[in-house]
């Protein structure tokens, strides 16, 4: 009896998930938004980036607000093809030079909207895009012009808190990370191979 009801509720289930693979005609690369005060939000974008590259996609990385130590994502995927650009100036709030961090941020962008436009690119990585937008180092409508833009088939994620409600609107799917318990909170220091 409980074999029977099982195997009705996985048989209702099966339709479901059915129907709805078969109302997905689309095909198209997709915006993928990464945000929220949790953990996790590029750890989730190189998840998907090293899935895209076992699959022999094309992959390219830009990284804002990442310094110059080691990056165990770049370690591992760079010998794979992938092409890592890097702002290098480390987190904002350290520099506090706001002139230096837009000259290196709009030196990056560069390479994001070579990205951006290369059809070769399966997926795109604008790791901490959205502190970009708003500290107000990137203008928006560039962004978005670039995003609109890209080649059909290319994917893009981006990552970082507060995004920019114009670049919710535009993207397909958005995940935000919520704080439940970090160890940092308790006064455990950031590890090498697990948060960063």
């Amino acid at each position: 009896m409980a074999q029977d009801r099982h195997q009705q509720r996985q048989q209702r289930l099966k339709e479901q998930v059915d129907a709805r693979i078969a109302a997905a005609s689309e095909t198209r690369g997709i915006l993928m938004v990464f945000t929220g005060n949790g953990k996790g939000k590029t750890t989730a974008a190189f998840g998907t980036a090293a899935r895209a590259v076992g699959h022999h996609k094309k992959v390219g990385v830009i990284q804002f607000i990442k310094g110059e130590w080691p990056n165990g994502e770049r370690n591992l995927l760079e010998p794979h093809g992938v092409e890592f650009q890097v702002m290098a100036t480390g987190f904002t709030w350290e520099t506090q030079d706001r002139t230096a961090d837009t000259r290196a941020c709009l030196a990056v962008w560069q390479h994001a909207q070579r990205m951006l436009r290369d059809e070769t690119l399966d997926l795109v990585v604008l790791d901490e895009l959205t502190y970009m937008v708003s500290f107000d180092y990137l203008p928006l409508e560039e962004v978005l012009s670039a995003l609109r833009q890209r080649p059909a088939q290319q994917s893009v994620i981006i990552t970082g808190r507060g995004c920019h409600r114009d670049i919710l609107a535009l993207a397909d799917t958005v995940s935000e990370m919520r704080p439940v318990k970090h160890a940092f909170d308790a006064g455990i220091q950031a590890q090498q191979g697990i948060d960063w």
